[in-house]
């Protein structure tokens, strides 16, 4: 049986993901009657909704906990440089999602669902969300709460002792590796899903799925080749694109393929080196980078949340759109470490929108589905722009 499942854990999962697509279609057609099937999909969904409030609670915590102070006078420019480029990613996938609305099929009913009536819903929604109590928050799946508990006990933990520290890393390590076993699981879970979405709605359903992938690709290479040369030029007062270009053929390329920020950092740190930058500034930076800047992962969340909304039909005024780019920006942040972890943060974002739960972690499902486009662009942006905006601080700082 162990060699069975290493021989599984061997094989790539963009290609166990493509079979299970595959073979989720075929089983559609062939037997689309054995429900049996589609119950993977409920199980893989169930599984992602009872870790994720469990992930965002202790990551934030062993994040804000752990940080040490007494980084090099770069840095500070540098991490405004990943707070601007992750919030102007927000701001192009709102803005996208707007002139671009997309609509699912859902394989579940939606109806009776009550949309927030304003700003002030939204607002008072939020600040009662903020003072749930901790283990009624989790429980609940009510990721504003969580959010805020997990913040307040990141900075309380701050002054703890090294085995405390030690104790929250290593509940970090286990809630992460319990994520890694659930997503190895993602190929069935996909087919389970595929097949679902197949054998009660049709092949015609899929092509949903191809505007909702246009949408993010589109997006994220704007980031690349608009804003992010836009917010360099900002800074350094020349040329952006020489820097862009080669860190996207450098870095980005290789992130595409590992679709993994953190597998990424030597190639990083090496590119660093080339380009000459103070090695005791990207030293911390790219790591650090790695962690933090997220535009992908925040253009991911965005279009995937209103996505949501506007399949249900939830009208989005301004502000609360405002307020979206700014949770998007603050809970990408929070994605990097856990294959998907800009998927399991959808429903944070989505909840500000008066999406259910159900929906929500439906929604998350059919990320997974688009997956193996979707990630790999959303690393190949997230790992490049570390190396653009660490040399961006340094030129900047030449001036």
């Amino acid at each position: 049986m162990s060699s069975i499942w290493q021989a599984w854990t061997n094989i790539s999962l963009v290609m166990r993901i493509i079979v299970g697509i595959i073979a989720g279609i075929a089983l559609a057609f062939i037997v689309p009657n054995v429900t049996a099937i589609g119950l993977l999909g409920t199980l893989f969904i169930g599984a992602l909704k009872a870790v994720a409030p469990v992930l965002v609670f202790i990551l934030v915590i062993h994040a804000i906990s752990t940080h040490k102070a007494g980084a090099k006078t770069n840095m500070r420019t540098i991490i405004i440089l990943y707070a601007i480029g992750t919030l102007s990613a927000g701001l192009v996938a709102v803005v996208a999602s707007f002139l671009f609305p997309t609509k699912l099929t859902l394989p579940t009913s939606t109806e009776e669902i009550s949309a927030p009536s304003g700003i002030g819903e939204v607002l008072e929604t939020l600040f009662v969300s903020l003072v749930a109590n901790p283990i009624t928050a989790i429980a609940d799946a009510n990721y504003i709460g969580i959010l805020a508990w997990a913040l307040l006990l990141g900075f309380a933990l701050k002054a703890a002792s090294d085995t405390t520290k030690t104790v929250i890393t290593n509940l970090s390590e286990a809630i992460s590796k319990v994520v890694q076993w659930v997503i190895q699981l993602a190929p069935l879970g996909i087919l389970g899903l595929v097949f679902n979405v197949v054998a009660e709605t049709g092949l015609s359903t899929l092509s949903e799925y191809g505007r909702l992938i246009v949408v993010l690709v589109s997006c994220m290479l704007i980031v690349a080749l608009v804003v992010n040369p836009l917010i360099v030029f900002v800074a350094t007062r020349r040329n952006p694109y020489p820097l862009v270009f080669m860190t996207l053929r450098e870095s980005a390329i290789t992130a595409f393929f590992t679709r993994s920020s953190a597998a990424n950092i030597p190639v990083n740190m090496k590119l660093c080196e080339k380009l000459n930058l103070d090695e005791d500034t990207y030293a911390v930076s790219i790591p650090l980078g790695a962690t933090i800047n997220m535009a992908g992962a925040a253009v991911t969340i965005a279009v995937l949340s209103l996505a949501a909304a506007h399949t249900l039909g939830i009208e989005v005024d301004l502000w609360t759109a405002l307020i979206l780019i700014v949770l998007t920006a603050v809970s990408a942040s929070g994605a990097s470490g856990v294959p998907g972890g800009s998927l399991l943060l959808i429903p944070l974002a989505a909840s500000l929108l008066g999406v259910p739960a159900d929906v929500a972690v439906q929604i998350v499902g059919i990320g997974f589905i688009i997956g193996v486009v979707q990630d790999s662009c959303e690393t190949a942006l997230n790992s490049s722009s570390d190396v653009v905006f660490t040399a961006a601080a340094e030129y900047a700082n030449e001036r």
